[in-house]
């Protein structure tokens, strides 16, 4: 089941689910809109390598927008801390900036019960376009889990700005203090 946006508010309020900063003009019938904050970051290396770390470049968006290129991929966040210890949250792209030729996290939408934090938004424009600080970005849902809850505890929680890929940890967990 899916949350009605009347059971958004309600469960923000009551603190079934954080949303920080809360707008009530950000509530959908069945989602929350969430903004794209102001960093980006964007891999430094013409090669992303999944076994290690990879270097970053962190780009702010001021008022004048970001021009987002194709072929690029720009690892965005939102400007909200959304998290739950209660449903299940998936965020989407707007269908208006999918519209304009922009995918937003396309490839992994679905959050983790107990996960709390600034979301990382992986940006990849079909043309190039400018982006605000600031703009509606997506939307997210939250769903009823049912069963045992077991909250996330991983490597992205609490995050703050976009976070790249910490895939290369997993591999190397052993190695790892």
């Amino acid at each position: 089941m899916i949350l009605t946006g009347p059971e958004i508010t309600a469960a923000a309020h009551d603190g079934r689910i954080r949303i920080s900063p809360f707008n009530a003009e950000q509530v959908n019938p069945n989602s929350y809109n969430v903004r794209l904050g102001p960093t980006l970051l964007t891999y430094t290396e013409p090669i992303i390598d999944a076994h290690r770390p990879n270097p970053t470049k962190p780009v702010t968006i001021d008022d004048r927008g970001h021009v987002l290129q194709p072929e690029e991929l720009y690892l965005g966040h939102t400007l909200e801390e959304i998290g739950s210890d209660s449903f299940v949250p998936l965020l989407f792209g707007r269908s208006s900036v999918g519209r304009l030729g922009l995918f937003v996290e396309i490839t992994a939408p679905i959050g983790d019960i107990g996960f709390h934090g600034q979301w990382t938004l992986m940006l990849s424009p079909v043309r190039p376009l400018r982006v605000y600080p600031g703009m509606k970005i997506g939307q997210i849902m939250f769903f009823v889990s049912l069963g045992v809850i077991d909250p996330y505890r991983g490597k992205y929680q609490d995050a703050a700005g976009p976070q790249p890929s910490r895939y290369w940890r997993e591999l190397h967990k052993a190695d790892l203090p």
